[in-house]
């Protein structure tokens, strides 16, 4: 079995001298990539033209602009004029393939870019490698393979870029059409919005996702693979799995494969002996390094960072390696920090005592995984949700799902999945028995493909009940009281079973009879500073009062909670931490449960 290690707690600075990747990803490949990064030229295509008019097949561009940066960016630097409803922008800039590349396969991977993406290669339309002439998607990276016949000594790469207030697709808190600008909602942010490289890939090789499931009680872990074919025949998966720290050796396996053309999933299973569990305290790490060998001997070759560790929740508590764990967390809004602060931001947060970092309905730099890894932070990760409650909404929140799923499932920080968040993009889930069904089967998909995590189906209130029993993990609430004794009347009354004690009814569907079934979080709370929240504005009383309602917390049955918020963002002045510095603007672990019971 699975055995705990000595406590220890690596230091960030420590961390982030070996973390050197410049690259918006965890799944590390051999060879050297060519970042396109840095200036290209740009036009806001105002009246939607450029398609008619075949921009991408030559187009006099009145500007230059840094890739990447948001439109909105570009507005506030004046570079841009604003947008109402729908923007379009195209991007453009040659680039020369180093000469040790002739004849090579070759990838330009987008970051992320915001939202209806095409992309040509010297005026000729590409797809993605999923298929995709045009790609749908602003929080996940996305691929093209560029056709040897394409390529010249020179290339021109043109990228047209259309995003708009449709309430329909997945926002977050961005601003749509259904929620203006204003108050908890956001500037929207649209264009080129992470890094876009270029690098060899292998013809047969294996794709850069990978999903682990480890089993404490067997030391076994299963490594799920993607592998993508276009000749078939017999080829061998070879796995080296190493400690991370010292790449030591500790297994190594190899296994025959007869391979189709195509895309195919391919799952193996190990036993790493004395393995030791990754756990805040003692975050350890393995080091998988996975390889297909073709039948010519060509390899391909990918690796990334796991550990081994078990998240449950069971009665009034939340596990950890089968040890109850209280989630010390907090709200964080990313918007549009760069990485280097996204560093900084998360450093912070250690400093203020928390074990959980919620990622609020936002995408993120990837990156942040994997130094939530290192550091031993506990990760709750939510899906961008649509603002509207239709059939097209509920389609693109499901590709949505599913492209981020995919990306993040080999990570030991990530332990909470949520799907929604307050009714946005599913107001109608109290009458609509369709959409507690999509709900379900979201809830089914996400235990199924991500067994490592724990599932909230709507965070905050109307979590979906069917035959009585919750489909979710955890019953969540949000609670804003800026008295202390209507703070504990709250509380007691949540602890009590009542549903009725946050803004909307606590659960929905069949009729649900609380008893322990599933822990309880108060997910969000707090919000002191927030105009029409109430509460003290001052920091240093607002420290007190903090402290105070972290007591009360701790001495009831509630499994954690998440405080409200991290830093200002917008007209959100209720944060901890300075947006731009990573300062503390209160005391060293003021949400940290130790702290407040000593």
């Amino acid at each position: 079995m699975a055995q705990r290690a000595p406590a220890f707690q690596p230091t960030f600075d420590h961390v982030v001298e070996r973390y050197l990747n410049p690259l918006p990803r965890t799944i590390a490949r051999t060879g050297q990539p060519l970042l396109l990064d840095g200036l290209w030229h740009f036009e806001l295509d105002i009246a939607n033209r450029g398609l008619a008019e075949h921009w991408e097949g030559g187009h006099a561009y009145s500007g230059m602009t840094h890739w990447p940066g948001s439109i909105e960016s570009q507005l506030q630097a004046g570079l841009a004029l604003p947008w109402d409803d729908e923007v379009v922008a195209w991007y453009e800039r040659t680039f020369t393939l180093p000469a040790q590349w002739a004849g090579e396969l070759v990838q330009v991977t987008f970051g992320a870019v915001g939202y209806e993406t095409r992309v040509w290669l010297n005026g000729t339309l590409l797809q993605t490698v999923e298929g995709e002439p045009v790609h749908m998607g602003e929080f996940t990276s996305f691929s093209y393979e560029l056709p040897q016949e394409l390529l010249q000594p020179e290339n021109r790469l043109t990228v047209r870029i259309a995003d708009s207030l449709d309430a329909e697709i997945p926002r977050g808190k961005q601003a749509s059409r259904m929620y203006k600008r204003g108050g908890i909602w956001y500037q929207t942010t649209s264009g080129a919005l992470r890094s876009v490289w270029l690098e060899v890939v292998e013809r047969n090789r294996l794709r850069s996702y990978l999903a682990v499931d480890s089993q404490l009680e067997s030391n076994a872990v299963s490594f799920d693979l993607t592998t993508r074919i276009y000749d078939p025949g017999e080829y061998h998966l070879k796995l080296v799995v190493q400690s991370a720290n010292n790449d030591i050796v500790l297994v190594v396996r190899e296994w025959p494969l007869v391979l189709e053309a195509g895309t195919k999933h391919q799952q193996v299973t190990v036993v790493v002996p004395d393995a030791e569990c990754w756990e805040p305290q003692s975050p350890v790490l393995y080091r998988v390094i996975a390889q297909l060998i073709g039948p010519d001997g060509n390899v391909s070759q990918i690796s990334a960072n796991w550990g081994m560790r078990r998240i449950e929740a069971r009665g009034h508590s939340v596990f950890l390696n089968n040890e109850p764990l209280y989630l010390d967390g907090i709200l964080y809004q990313p918007a549009e920090a760069t990485w280097d602060q996204i560093k900084l931001h998360l450093e912070a947060m250690r400093k203020l005592g928390c074990n959980l970092v919620r990622i609020h309905i936002a995408g993120i730099d990837p990156r942040m995984y994997d130094l939530a890894d290192e550091l031993g932070m506990l990760l709750w990760v939510e899906i961008p949700s649509p603002h509207s409650s239709t059939e097209r909404s509920r389609e693109n929140h499901w590709a949505e799902l599913r492209r981020m799923a995919r990306v993040i499932r080999s990570h030991p920080s990530v332990v909470i999945w949520s799907m929604y968040n307050e009714d946005w993009g599913i107001q109608d889930i109290a009458g609509n028995a369709e959409t507690r069904a999509y709900i379900n089967r979201c809830h089914d998909y996400l235990k199924l493909n991500c067994p490592q995590v724990l599932v909230v189906d709507n965070d905050g209130w109307r979590h979906v009940s069917m035959n009585g029993k919750l489909q979710s993990d955890l019953l969540t609430a949000h609670i804003y009281q800026s008295n202390p004794e209507a703070w504990e009347h709250a509380l007691d009354r949540l602890c009590a079973g009542d549903t009725a004690v946050t803004a909307e009814a606590l659960v929905v569907g069949d009729p649900f009879f609380y008893e322990g079934q599933v822990p309880l979080v108060v997910s969000e709370w707090g919000g002191f500073g927030f105009e029409g929240y109430g509460g003290p504005t001052a920091l240093g009383a607002r420290g007190q009062q903090i402290k105070q309602y972290k007591q009360a917390l701790r001495a009831r049955p509630i499994a954690g909670d998440v405080y409200t918020q991290a830093t200002n963002v917008e007209d959100e002045r209720n944060g901890l931490i300075d947006f731009t510095t990573g300062e503390l603007l209160v005391p060293d672990n003021i949400l940290h449960t130790d702290q407040q019971l000593s």
